[in-house]
C-alpha cells in the first residue's frame, strides 16, 4: 500500500504541475541527461532517498505516440546503515505519449539490469551476484523551456528478479532533454512540419510565415504584404480613411463611397466627381452628371422636347398644343371675309368674325397667321393684284386695331388667280371678292 500511495502521489504531482511540448513526431529524437533518486523498497532496507548522477538516455519516436530507447545511469544506495553501495542501471525502454499537444505526459516501461555493487572486485560489467534483471513501469512528463529543450521528470517502480544483492526500488529522474530531427528548411526555428511557409524565414507566432510590413498580419494572409494596413482590410492601407483599401480605391487620397470605387460625389447625383462635368450641381448620369437644359422654360427638358425653342406642353412632347378651335375656325365658312366690287373696306358682318379670330389668336400667343387676299376677274390683272393685297392688309389692320401684334400677321395677295367660283356668274364673282386665312396654310409657331 505504501508503494501504491507513493506512485499515485508522484503521478498526481506531475500531471497537475506541468504543461507543454516534448518528443513527438515533430521532434523524433531525444537525448537526455539528469539526476536520479532512488528509494529502496523492502522490509529490511533503508528507504531514504539516495541521489545519483548522471542519468542518460537516447530515444527515437516511432508512430502513434510510441517511442523506444535506452537509458543508463549511476548513483548511490544505502540498504542498511553504514552499508554503501554503488548503483547503476542499463535499460531498454518503450514510451507512449498521452498527448502531442502542449503538455506531453507519457507512460513508459521496459526491461533492463540494476546493479548494487559493494566495492569488492568481481568480474564482468554486471556480475551476477550484484546485478538483477529488472522490469519497470512508470509515468513522466516533458516540459519545454526552449524550442527543443525540455525539463524531463519521471517516476517508476523497478522490480528486480534476483534478491541476493539487488533491491526493488522507486526511481525518480529529473533532467533536461534535447529533441531533434525535425527539418527546418528556412532556418527560422519552426520545423517544416509546422511551418506554413517552410521556404521563407518567418515568425513563430505566425507558424513560420513572415510579416514584412509589421502590421500584425502574416504575408500569406496579407493582401498588401509590403504596406501596413488594418486587419479588416486584409492588411492593406487606406490613405483617405473611407474604409476602402487604396488598392481598390479609384480616389485613394479623397474620402469617397464604396459604390463609386472610393471616389467622392459632392452633389450626390450618383456620378463621382472625377467623372462629373458638373460636380457641384446635381444632374443626370446620362448627361455626365449635369442637369439637362430647358431652353424654352416649358418644363420639358431639351432631351425630351420635340420643340426645344418653343414653349409647349409635356403631353405634346414639349411642342405647343395644336389650337384645335382656331383650326376649326379656319376650316369653317367663317374664314371668309367678302368685299364689294372695287373695295377693300371691311363689312359689318365680317367685323364680328374678325373679332372672333382675334380672340382665338389671343389664346395662342405663339401662332402666326397668313391672310390671303383675292379678287374677281373684273378689271385688269395689275389692278386686281393690288386690290387683293389691299384686302389682306385691311384684315390685318382690323386685327391690329383690336390689339393683336402686327408681327403675328403676314399678308399676301393673289389677285384673280385663285377663284373659288366661276367668274362668269354674278354670284361667282361675289364669292371671289374675298380675304381669308387659306385653310391649306400651316400655322406657324414662334
Amino acid at each position: 500500500m505504501k508503494l501504491l500511495k507513493t506512485l499515485i502521489t508522484s503521478a498526481t504531482f506531475i500531471f497537475i504541475t506541468f504543461s507543454t511540448f516534448a518528443q513527438t513526431s515533430e521532434n523524433p529524437w531525444a537525448v537526455a541527461i539528469g539526476a536520479n533518486l532512488i528509494n529502496l523498497q523492502g522490509d529490511d532496507v533503508n528507504s531514504n532517498l539516495n541521489l545519483g548522477a548522471p542519468a542518460l538516455s537516447l530515444s527515437g519516436y516511432l508512430t502513434s505516440g510510441f517511442s523506444v530507447g535506452v537509458k543508463y545511469g549511476i548513483g548511490k544506495a544505502e540498504p542498511q546503515d553504514n552499508v554503501k553501495r554503488d548503483y547503476s542501471y542499463l535499460d531498454g525502454i518503450i514510451r507512449y505519449n498521452l498527448s502531442e499537444e502542449n503538455t506531453v505526459p507519457y507512460l513508459f516501461g521496459g526491461y533492463g539490469l540494476s546493479r548494487f555493487a559493494d566495492g569488492a572486485d568481481k568480474e564482468g560489467m554486471f556480475p551476477s551476484g550484484e546485478s538483477g534483471r529488472t522490469t519497470f513501469g512508470g509515468i513522466g512528463v516533458d516540459i519545454p523551456i526552449g524550442d527543443q529543450i525540455n525539463i524531463n521528470i519521471s517516476t517508476s517502480y523497478r522490480n528486480t528478479q534476483e534478491t541476493n544483492d539487488s533491491f526493488n526500488h522507486l526511481q525518480h529522474i529529473i533532467g533536461l532533454s534535447y529533441n531533434f530531427g525535425a527539418g527546418d528548411s528556412d532556418g527560422d526555428g519552426v520545423s517544416d512540419k509546422k511551418d506554413v511557409c517552410p521556404d521563407i524565414p518567418g515568425l513563430k507566432e505566425f507558424n513560420g510565415c513572415p510579416d514584412t510590413d509589421s502590421d500584425g498580419i502574416p504575408d500569406n494572409k496579407d493582401s498588401c504584404p509590403e504596406e501596413a494596413g488594418p486587419e479588416d482590410l486584409q492588411g492593406c492601407p487606406d490613405s483617405d480613411g473611407d474604409g476602402i483599401a487604396d488598392k481598390d480605391d479609384a480616389c485613394p487620397n479623397e474620402a469617397g463611397v464604396a459604390s463609386l470605387n472610393g471616389c467622392p460625389d459632392s452633389d450626390g447625383d450618383g456620378v463621382s466627381d472625377v467623372k462629373d462635368k458638373c460636380p457641384y450641381d446635381a444632374g443626370d448620369p446620362d448627361n455626365m452628371g449635369c442637369p439637362w437644359a430647358d431652353r424654352d422654360g416649358d418644363g420639358v427638358l431639351d432631351k425630351d422636347d420635340k420643340c426645344p425653342d418653343e414653349i409647349g406642353t409635356e403631353k405634346n412632347g414639349g411642342c405647343p398644343d395644336q389650337p384645335s378651335d382656331l383650326i376649326d375656325f379656319i376650316n369653317s365658312n367663317e374664314n371668309r371675309f367678302l368685299f364689294d366690287a372695287n373695295s377693300s373696306k371691311i363689312k359689318e358682318i365680317d367685323s364680328q368674325k374678325i373679332e372672333k379670330l382675334k380672340e382665338l389668336l389671343s389664346s395662342y400667343t405663339n401662332v402666326i397667321i397668313t391672310v390671303e387676299g383675292h379678287t374677281s376677274s373684273d378689271g385688269s390683272t395689275a389692278y386686281n393684284q393690288k386690290l387683293s393685297e389691299d384686302r389682306a392688309e385691311a384684315v390685318k389692320a382690323y386685327l391690329i386695331g383690336l390689339g393683336l401684334d402686327s408681327s403675328r400677321i403676314e399678308t399676301i395677295g393673289f389677285g384673280e388667280t385663285k377663284p373659288i367660283k366661276p367668274n362668269s356668274t354674278r354670284n361667282g364673282r361675289i364669292e371671289n371678292r374675298r380675304a381669308e386665312i387659306n385653310r391649306s396654310v400651316v400655322l406657324k409657331f414662334n
